[in-house]
C-alpha cells in the first residue's frame, strides 16, 4: 500500500452534513475511508469508460424452457473462453435459472457480450457490472 498523504479540502456545510450522513449509513469509521472509496469508485468508472482492462459480472435470469436459449448462451460463452474466468448456474424455479458470468477484458467487449446475451429470446433480466482493475 502506498504511503498515506494528508490534504485539506473546503466544502459547504450542507454538503459536509450530507456526506457525514452517508458515512454513518454505510458504516465508515471516518471521512478519509469514505472519501478514498468514492475516489476509487469514480476513478474505476473512468477506467471503464476509457475501455481499459476491467473485470465484469454478467447476470442473467432466463426461462430455460425457451427453445434453443441455453444452446445460444453456451455458444456465446464458448466464443469468449479467453475472457471468461468463471460461471455459476443456479436453478431458481422449475422454469427460471440464474447465470452469473465473471469476465476479465476490455469494457466494450464485456458490455457487448452482455447485450447480446440479454437480447436472446427468453432472457428475462440481464445486467452487466464493470469495475476497473488496479
Amino acid at each position: 500500500m502506498d504511503e498515506l498523504k494528508r490534504f485539506g479540502i473546503s466544502i459547504p456545510g450542507d454538503l459536509l452534513s450530507r456526506f457525514d450522513e452517508l458515512i454513518e449509513r454505510r458504516g465508515y469509521s471516518n471521512r478519509s475511508e469514505a472519501l478514498r472509496d468514492l475516489m476509487r469508485e469514480d476513478l474505476g468508472r473512468e477506467r471503464v469508460h476509457s475501455n481499459q482492462p476491467v473485470v465484469g459480472v454478467i447476470s442473467l435470469v432466463y426461462d430455460h424452457h425457451t427453445r434453443e436459449l441455453t444452446e445460444k448462451l453456451t455458444s456465446l460463452q464458448h466464443d469468449h473462453t479467453e475472457s471468461i474466468i468463471s460461471t455459476m448456474h443456479v436453478h431458481l424455479s422449475h422454469h427460471d435459472c440464474l447465470e452469473v458470468i465473471v469476465m476479465r477484458g476490455r469494457a466494450r467487449q464485456i458490455e457487448e457480450l452482455a447485450d447480446r446475451m440479454a437480447a436472446i429470446k427468453g432472457v428475462k433480466f440481464g445486467r452487466c457490472v464493470l469495475a476497473g482493475m488496479g
